[in-house]
Formats: structure tokens, sequence, C-alpha cells
């Protein structure tokens, strides 16, 4: 890619999500147009990094271990310094319900994972009131070359960080903690979706989904996860070749 001259208006952009793809996406993305971005992986250190670097707009991630997306937001509300900077919440469960709860929390937006990258021009626009990305001014097409190659970057970023999340997910099949496993599961979906593996997704939706309270329920969850473990492993190996 060309290097873009900066914008003039200095845009900054912090975003907080637990997911390294979703974080390497979005900042290779605002990169292409010149934006200014840092990055952070929990809600408490998205507050200390939003006082600090005084971002002109968040995009935020709901769903995070300790200290959570709806967390931020409502304390971010009675924080002088950064109550007004605005936040686009991203989100793999965008139902009603979750939506509704982000907008009262204090979010501008609620964005669907997985992350298309016209809708993220057209709410960063919106939410910031000016056409600060001009789509097809400033971003030269990617030859399908370069689109393959950003998509193995972005596969070896999911598989580098696999290893912490099969760990998470194993404790908490150990530990019957459907919460833990539920959150894990919840993060799989959504950046197995971001790095085009559908299939990954679809079984880490199903775990998710599944309501565990029986040994028979935890019995369904464990063939699931198996059947999830030998695809990532197969999925891993073909990305190796």
């Amino acid at each position: 890619m060309q290097a873009l001259e900066a914008h003039p208006k200095n845009l900054r952009v912090l975003i907080v999500d637990d997911s390294d793809v979703i974080l390497t996406t979005l900042k290779h993305f605002f990169e292409e147009y010149a934006i200014e971005v840092m990055t952070c992986v929990d809600g408490l250190e998205g507050l200390q990094k939003a006082v600090e670097w005084k971002p002109s707009l968040i995009f935020l991630d709901l769903m995070m271990p300790n200290f959570d997306g709806l967390k931020m937001l409502q304390v971010k509300k009675v924080l002088q310094e950064i109550k007004d900077i605005p936040v686009i919440v991203i989100s793999a469960n965008t139902d009603r319900r979750n939506v509704l709860a982000a907008i009262e929390a204090g979010a501008d937006k609620v964005l669907s994972k997985p992350l298309q990258k016209d809708m993220v021009i057209k709410f960063v626009n919106e939410v910031l009131g000016e056409k600060l990305i001009e789509q097809n001014k400033v971003v030269k097409l990617l030859s399908d070359d370069e689109k393959k190659d950003m998509q193995q970057q972005l596969l070896k970023v999911f598989f580098a960080s696999l290893a912490k999340k099969k760990n998470d997910m194993l404790l908490a099949l150990k530990t019957r903690n459907s919460r833990q496993l539920k959150a894990a599961m919840h993060e799989l979906k959504g950046s197995g979706s971001t790095v085009g593996l559908p299939e990954i997704s679809a079984l880490a939706a199903d775990i998710e989904r599944r309501d565990v309270f029986t040994d028979t329920d935890w019995m369904y969850v464990e063939l699931q996860y198996e059947k999830l473990m030998q695809l990532l492993k197969k999925l891993e190996l073909q990305t190796k070749e």
C-alpha cells in the first residue's frame, strides 16, 4: 500500500477488544487511511488509554473478560474528560436486547461482526458527522495477490493466539464453567468469521448457544468441542503448507 498523507483532522481511533484478530484487522484498516490507532484488550485499560490519549473515536467490544464493554461505557459516562468521545460498539451478538443495552450505556452505534469495510466507513462518517473517510478517493483497490496475502496474515494472527483460547476453553470444560465457556466461544465465533473460517464460527456459535445444566448437556458440548479442536488442527496444518 502507498503511504497516505496524514488526515488534516488528525483522527485518532482507540480500539478496545480482547480478540487479536479484530485488533489486527481494524488497525490495518485504519492505518490504510493514515489514521492514528491505539489498541488495548480490556475495558479498564481502555478507560485509562482514553483519558491519556483523548481519541476522536472508540471502537469497543461488548463481551470481554474481567472489565467488559458495558462496564467501560457506564464508567466513561461519568468521567468528564472522556464522556463526550463517541463510541462504536462491535459485537457478534446484535440482537435487540444487546443493542438497546449498549445504546442505553452510552454507545453511539452498534456494529455487527464479522466487520465489513463499507459499514465501518459508514458508521465512522455518521458518528463523526463528516466524510472523514472517502473510500473511493484515498484507498487503492487491492490486487488478488494482496488480498490473499492479507488473508494469510490474519490467519497467522488467528492461529498464533489460539493456544491461550484452547487453554481457556479446556479449563471451562474441566470446571464446567458455562459462563467462561460461552465467553471463549463468543470470541472464537467472531474471530472465525473475520478471518474467513465459517465452519469454526458455526461450531463455536452452536456451543455458545447451548444451555448447559445437566450431564447430558455437557456431554453434547464436549463432543462439539472435540469436533472444533479437530477442525482447528486440520485448518492450522493447511495454513502451514
